[in-house]
């Protein structure tokens, strides 16, 4: 695999790409981006045109670069097509571990930079570093004889604490 820089004005998107990105998802990986620069290529097909990588072309047109490090891959016709379905797809499968997670999040505490370009929202990473827990015991509540006297303020669950 050879990685080499192209120029963004070089490339296209792929027009039938089944992930989409929104705003709020650009904002993020600019963030991800201006901090720590492009870690990993974008994949083009021959012609130039992204295979995977697409979000990550848009942040970089958004942040006026000039270039962009790519790799270029073999695959052609239904593979490439399947090889961008399975990128995406694949890192959408995984989890996380919710209690490393807040640990490795509070460990970047007090270099706010590094927290903004992480992907979370602000309320997000509120949960994280407040470690909110699910309570260790729960009470099972009959449907009929619901009585609510509680709501929550994230969620809008009502609940009551008989």
């Amino acid at each position: 695999m050879e990685i080499e820089k192209r120029g963004v004005a070089e490339l296209t998107q792929d027009p039938r790409n089944a992930r989409s990105h929104d705003g709020k998802n650009i904002e993020a990986i600019k963030r991800s981006l201006q901090e720590f620069g492009q870690q990993k290529p974008i994949v083009i097909d021959a012609s130039g045109e992204v295979v995977a990588g697409n979000g990550t072309l848009a942040a970089a047109v958004d942040l006026g670069w000039e270039n962009i490090a790519v790799v270029e891959t073999d695959l052609v016709g239904s593979s490439a097509t399947a090889y961008a379905i399975a990128d995406n797809r694949t890192a959408e499968l995984a989890s996380w571990d919710d209690e490393a997670l807040s640990e490795t999040v509070a460990s970047l505490q007090g270099v706010e930079n590094l927290l903004k370009a992480i992907g979370f929202s602000d309320s997000e990473l509120e949960s994280l570093l407040n470690g909110i827990e699910p309570p260790k015991e729960f009470k099972e509540i009959e449907a009929d004889n619901l009585n609510l006297g509680h709501k929550c303020p994230q969620c809008g669950f009502e609940f009551s604490d008989e």
